[in-house]
């Protein structure tokens, strides 16, 4: 089982990255929150990972660092989540805010990410929130470069992320629209992170409509 990689990044998206060791091409698939930490291409990396094996399948799943990789171990342990969901999850709503969200049992802003269900969310607030209680402190946040929106491809790159996460197209292209008529020299962190939070909103108040 592989628990660890470092090689070189051959390539790099918002959902997966290729990690080139020895000439062999692995693929990693891995958070927003690693992503945005990850070195330019073709430079060296070194991810946390879990190794997801099923029947036929074989999935490698990255993290920057540990206390990403223990989050997603949990939340794959709530019944109802698998390893795709659980990266949804880390991206959709950010590590701190995860954390905050189990810690203070606020099941609404986990349900707000596209596929999470009302009662999964609550298993997640219900089950986590004692075992979460101590990675928080000793999380620790690399510095990272700034990554500026200045082609069409880091607009698609972003648009890609969100619809991945389960976002329509429309909803996805309208929230990162949104954010660039504000700032259009936003770095693609805070592109990304701002378009969540619009969408999450959008959610919520939908939810609470339908109710």
């Amino acid at each position: 089982m592989i628990a660890h990689i470092t090689g070189t990044l051959f390539s790099k998206s918002p959902q997966s990255v290729i990690i080139d060791t020895a000439g062999v091409g692995y693929q990693v698939f891995i958070p927003l929150s690693t992503f945005y930490q990850l070195p330019d291409e073709m430079e060296q990396v070194s991810l946390h990972v879990y190794t997801h094996v099923r029947e036929d399948i074989l999935q490698l799943f990255g993290f920057q660092t540990e206390i990403e990789k223990e989050l997603f171990l949990l939340l794959i342990s709530v019944s109802g989540i698998g390893p795709k969901l659980a990266l949804n999850i880390l991206s959709g709503i950010g590590l701190e805010d995860l954390l905050s969200a189990i810690v203070r049992a606020d099941p609404e802003r986990i349900a707000a990410v596209p596929g999470v269900g009302r009662k999964t969310s609550q298993r997640i607030t219900l089950e986590l929130k004692e075992k979460v209680s101590n990675l928080s402190e000793g999380m620790e946040v690399r510095p990272r470069e700034e990554v500026r929106i200045r082609k069409k491809e880091d607009f698609d790159d972003a648009l890609s992320a969100l619809i991945n996460l389960g976002y329509p197209s429309r909803a996805a292209k309208k929230a990162i629209e949104n954010v660039l008529q504000g700032d259009n020299e936003i770095n693609l962190e805070a592109l990304l992170k701002e378009a969540l939070r619009n969408l999450a909103r959008g959610n919520s108040l939908q939810g609470r409509e339908g109710t």
